[in-house]
């Protein structure tokens, strides 16, 4: 089992910036890599980043590109969202999982409970 919570949203003025953490536990944690998703109210969950315990660069979503940084503190459990330059259209409810990878995808194995993001404007 993997247990998955995430932390530090909140509300926030288009420019600002949140640092998003998720906290992984469970036996079975290592086996996959952590992604993050959102959705927005009346919209499908959709793909925001990944990445591996092991190394490799991170992956993003192309909306994110260049103002998200996904990191990984593996001493901790812990992987970090940082979010840069905001705008209104990331607001939603983010959330962690714990994934793996198949061709040009990611399938979600285990979810957080979700934190909500919301940008002002």
């Amino acid at each position: 089992q993997v247990q998955l919570v995430e932390s530090g949203g909140g509300l926030v003025q288009a420019g600002g910036s949140l640092r998003l953490s998720c906290a992984a536990s469970g036996r079975t944690v290592s086996s996959y890599a952590m992604g993050w998703f959102r959705q927005a109210p009346g919209k499908e969950r959709e793909f925001v980043a990944a990445i591996s315990w092991s190394g490799g660069s991170p992956d993003y979503a192309d909306s994110v590109k260049g103002r998200f940084t996904l990191s990984r503190d593996n001493y901790k459990n812990t992987v970090y969202l940082q979010m840069n330059s905001l705008k209104p259209e990331d607001t939603a409810v983010y959330y962690c999982a714990a994934v793996r990878r198949y061709s040009g995808s990611y399938g979600a194995h285990y979810w957080g409970q979700g934190t909500q993001v919301t940008v002002s404007s």
